[in-house]
């Protein structure tokens, strides 16, 4: 099991969406952050300013790729000095596929002239931030992929294919969309992770993954998460003994592994009930649970809340 994809699709509680939008002459506008997941901001053409409102302004160029946390205030704008008022984005079921906004003339240009426009590549993902994943959350608010250093392949032929289906969609093209954004917050997920091994992080999802012992428990667990796992058969997976991956596992993650376990388990509870009307006893079953009042019990430490009520809350 891939835990980078298991992670991502167990947070999911909606499709992904994207817009190309051009801006021409002056503009600024202040993003919303009550958009329930995250974000990105790929500039295809020209140049701008990310202005975050407690820290210095950021300034993008073509090729570079923002991506933003939930709840990540800032600015998106020609220059730091551009008022930005809030501009609210459309609800999630139409978020245009493509925006063009008006040119504008140039002062001081020959009459008809018009600035040359930056072109920026936007997406959302709709993700459960009630119980985000700390592989998500030890995430920068801003994680700023600078085209000068130097990106994956693979990144910019993603970059490139999403604008191509954006520009013009053709038949196929929602599902298309929906796959080439998965691809895209997944190969940008992997340069962080790659960024942060160059600069040898010795602790952190970066680190735990690139780490063949606690890896290979991580995955155990993502592969099974019904099994009723002991810590020695995660180390035999593991090739360690029982103290020594318990260590490593803790150092790593900050948590011992049976207490992943149990956080990743009541996780994937929490998708069954939101996704599906399986039974609660179903729902038990399949994270690990032959009781159905052994998991309402956990499931009420973990989310605050019985999980039939949960339900009914959604």
């Amino acid at each position: 099991m891939d835990v980078l994809s298991d992670v991502i699709a167990a947070m999911r509680i909606g499709r992904p969406h994207s817009a190309r939008v051009e801006h021409h002459g002056p503009f600024g506008r202040r993003l919303p952050t009550t958009v329930p997941g995250a974000g990105f901001h790929v500039v295809l053409q020209g140049k701008c300013w990310l202005v975050p409102p407690h820290s210095a302004p950021i300034p993008l160029t073509a090729g570079d790729v923002a991506f933003l946390r939930h709840g990540t205030e800032v600015g998106i704008a020609d220059h730091p000095s551009t008022p930005m008022p809030d501009t609210p984005l459309p609800a999630p079921a139409s978020f245009p596929i493509r925006r063009n906004e008006q040119p504008a003339a140039i002062a001081g240009n020959a009459p008809g002239s018009v600035a040359v426009p930056t072109v920026m590549l936007c997406g959302a993902y709709l993700l459960d931030e009630s119980r985000p994943h700390p592989l998500l959350q030890e995430l920068p608010q801003i994680l700023h992929l600078p085209a000068s250093q130097g990106h994956r392949p693979e990144l910019r032929s993603a970059i490139e294919l999403l604008n191509s289906e954006v520009i013009e969609p053709r038949e196929g093209a929602d599902v298309i969309v929906r796959a080439l954004l998965d691809m895209l917050l997944l190969y940008i997920l992997r340069t962080w992770h790659d960024k942060q091994a160059s600069h040898h992080k010795t602790t952190g999802w970066a680190a735990a993954l690139r780490d063949p012992a606690t890896a290979s428990a991580l995955q155990a667990i993502h592969a099974d998460p019904a099994r009723q796992w002991t810590v020695e058969e995660l180390a035999a997976h593991a090739g360690l003994s029982r103290p020594a991956l318990a260590r490593r596992f803790t150092a790593l993650l900050g948590q011992p592994p049976s207490s992943y376990l149990t956080w990743w388990r009541m996780t994937i509870a929490a998708r069954l009930l939101r996704e599906s009307e399986a039974p609660l006893a179903t729902v038990a079953n399949n994270v690990g649970y032959t009781s159905e009042f052994a998991f309402a019990n956990a499931f009420k430490r973990a989310h605050g809340t019985a999980p039939g009520r949960y339900r009914r809350q959604l």
